[in-house]
């Protein structure tokens, strides 16, 4: 009998996804009623001369936001939407699919202690390339994979590594990742930022987010041994 009332709370946390996570955590928080999200684009010099931005949409934004602030040299990791043409989106209208957003996560980082390079192969070890608006229990084109490029460098890295995966067939099924020329970042609604430092209780972060992550870390520790 303990089995059979334990299945449904089981499924309850395979399937959970990171909207409907999130759609809990809003009604807790009078915060959200108001929106406050800030375009960025690669035009705008909004920080130190020392340090350079990266864009990747690899599933939901609080798992990639916490793998990339992971990476030493990386200063700070930003929840947003890129990739769209709604101008200044809302978390409900990304997930709705409707805008063309994917969940984009901005990295912050000094070049002179992270390649953009290892950024990209951090982009590539964290998530599945190869799933079609799929991340684990997440779907939708929100949730499609993307590596933004700023230049031509840039896009002949990302191009470069891709072709390397292909010949050394880590992957088993065709790679679907979008190689995108990036325009404006919109930077999400302020309950989204370090949302799995801040809510490590939540039953998304325990069962989707922090596997995630420290898979993560410890196939890329152990690649660069």
């Amino acid at each position: 009998m303990k089995n059979i009332i334990a299945l449904p709370l089981l499924l309850s946390v395979i399937f959970l996804s990171c909207a409907q996570s999130s759609t809990s955590e809003k009604e807790q928080k009078t915060e959200l009623a108001t929106k406050h999200n800030k375009p960025t684009s690669d035009l705008e010099v909004t920080t130190p001369s020392n340090l350079k931005k990266a864009y990747f949409a690899s599933g939901c934004f609080w798992c990639v936001e916490a793998i990339y602030e992971s990476i030493n040299g990386v200063k700070e990791a930003i929840s947003g939407y890129s990739g769209g043409t709604t101008i200044n989106p809302t978390y409900e209208e990304v997930s709705r699919g409707n805008t063309g957003h994917a969940e984009t996560v901005e990295v912050i980082y000094d070049p002179k202690k992270v390649s953009f390079k290892t950024l990209v192969k951090a982009f590539f070890d964290s998530h599945d390339p190869t799933t079609l608006n799929r991340q684990g229990p997440d779907s939708g084109t929100q949730y499609r994979s993307i590596a933004f490029y700023n230049t031509n460098e840039e896009k002949k890295i990302i191009e470069d590594y891709v072709a390397e995966l292909k010949h050394n067939k880590t992957f088993k099924k065709p790679i679907v990742t979008e190689i995108k020329k990036f325009d404006v970042f919109w930077e999400a609604e302020g309950y989204h930022q370090n949302f799995e430092e801040e809510n490590p209780l939540n039953p998304y972060i325990q069962s989707v987010s922090k596997p995630r992550l420290e898979k993560f870390k410890k196939e890329f520790n152990k690649s660069k041994e």
